[in-house]
């Protein structure tokens, strides 16, 4: 993985955007030698999406499967605000 400095990055950023998205580097951005962005290859954004995506779907199932497992029913949400006062 490759560090620039924000400073450095402004000079170079055609550089940068050749190494991550010809070279397929990961470059981290850097400001006072503090991480700050990342920029990646676009494999890696699309992989780390679908990844995002199936977490989120096994997320819900789970939460679905418990709702479906709990024999007491769900409070509705009107009922919910109108007690807490919302």
């Amino acid at each position: 993985m490759v560090k620039f400095s924000t400073a450095e990055a402004r000079g170079k950023l055609g550089i940068i955007i050749q190494k991550a998205a010809v070279e397929k580097e990961r470059i981290i951005l850097t400001r006072r030698g503090k991480e700050l962005a990342a920029l990646v290859p676009m494999e890696d954004m699309r992989f780390l999406e679908e990844l995002e995506d199936r977490l989120d779907l096994e997320e819900a199932r789970a939460a679905l499967a418990e709702a479906k497992a709990n024999p007491e029913r769900p409070i509705p949400w009107e009922k919910l605000k109108a007690e807490l006062g919302l």
